[in-house]
């Protein structure tokens, strides 16, 4: 849990983080383009003054500090427009056209809707403001590469966050199997001496009692733990999967289950005539079918119900549905119940599922998941293998 909070207060920092940066950026950029808008509009009005300058001058005018105004106008897209509508003048517009002729179009067009954003400076030529030239501009290169900038910080921020939390939960992962790992092969390495005992002293026991009924199911149950033993072991390595006639080893697990479980719960089956070759590691795929049965034995709580072992199959795929008649799964709980220390139980660590998932999913590429799930009516998860082809 200490993990999991630490992953969260981490995840929430950086989002925090992300969004500081983001809205400065934009409150920076947007001062920073209302300024060089302003800076621009300022030029356009000087630019707009010197071409009446030069449209009024006679012989005895000055033109060298207008031309060099005009002229010094090297970034500001602009288009003049005389009072009929028609151009002019027009620079620093970069026009895809193959004659002169269609670069005016291409330019009357682009100053009428520069002149309809209002993007433009009218100046007088006369007193009876009937002869004017409208001065149209747009935002210059420099203007919009600052525009679009606070977006693609924007963007390379988000990224920044994405990578940051993707790593942190490939770490916690990472952590979490190495954990497990080192947890199982150490339970069974712990297991492995009192088992190997226990094997010896029913060994004798079989000697001493020949005739005594017990023994042999006393035997079923050493062997149970040396079997748990090695899923425990085999945990953290990717044991060979061998074709393994399926329903023969879920009839094995129901008929183990069956003589541990109340009379009041029956374990039920609907399987094909013929047998089904799947890829399995037989002792890794019985303990996920022995989770599910436990937790629908335990979902129904002491009382009367069934478990039915149903199987189905297409061409390519073998469904496999486990379903029980307990009191099934909340809504908001069926995406966590698959979650490493979910549990709805007062007792118990919240691994059963988690695991049964890895081993569906890692050892046999398979998938696993709720297929329905009722309150009060029951719950059925459902597994899927692909078919072994010979």
């Amino acid at each position: 849990m200490q993990w999991t909070d630490r992953i969260r207060q981490v995840k929430i920092i950086l989002v925090v983080m992300a969004i500081v940066i983001a809205v400065a950026s934009l409150v920076v950029s947007h001062s920073m383009t209302r300024d060089l808008e302003a800076q621009e509009r300022s030029r356009m009005e000087v630019w707009a003054e010197a071409m009446r300058s030069l449209n009024q001058a006679d012989e005895n005018t000055d033109l060298n500090l207008v031309l060099k105004v005009l002229n010094d106008n090297n970034t500001i897209p602009v288009i003049v427009l005389d009072h009929k509508g028609q151009v002019t003048d027009f620079r620093n517009l970069a026009l895809k056209a193959s004659s002169h002729g269609d670069s005016l179009r291409k330019a009357t067009a682009i100053g009428h809707e520069l002149l309809a954003k209002n993007r433009n400076i009218r100046i007088f030529l006369d007193g009876r403001h009937r002869d004017y030239i409208d001065v149209c501009y747009d935002e210059s290169l420099m203007l919009k590469r600052i525009s679009w900038y606070p977006f693609v910080q924007l963007g390379v921020v988000l990224l920044f966050v994405v990578i940051a939390i993707f790593a942190l939960l490939t770490s916690k992962r990472a952590e979490q199997n190495k954990v497990w790992v080192g947890l199982s092969k150490e339970t069974a390495h712990q297991l492995g001496t009192p088992i190997s005992s226990l094997i010896a002293w029913v060994e004798i026991l079989k000697e001493t009692y020949p005739d005594d009924t017990l023994i042999p199911e006393m035997d079923k149950d050493v062997k149970r733990l040396q079997l748990i033993a090695d899923r425990f072991s085999k945990i953290g390595s990717l044991p060979a999967p061998v074709p393994t006639d399926l329903l023969e080893l879920l009839r094995h697990v129901v008929d183990y289950m069956d003589r541990r479980t109340s009379r009041r719960v029956k374990i039920l089956t609907s399987f094909p005539a013929h047998q089904v070759i799947v890829d399995l590691n037989g002792s890794l795929f019985e303990w996920v079918i022995e989770n599910l049965c436990k937790n629908a034995v335990d979902a129904m709580g002491g009382e009367t119900g069934s478990i039915l072992l149903k199987v189905e199959e297409t061409e390519s795929w073998i469904y496999l549905d486990v379903s029980d008649t307990g009191k099934g799964i909340r809504k908001r709980n069926i995406n966590n119940v698959f979650r490493p220390g979910f549990t709805t139980k007062k007792r118990g660590w919240g691994l059963g599922l988690s695991l049964a998932k890895r081993i569906v999913e890692e050892y046999h590429h398979g998938h696993i998941y709720v297929k329905e799930s009722v309150v009060g009516k029951g719950t059925t998860f459902r597994i899927e293998l692909r078919k072994c082809h010979a």
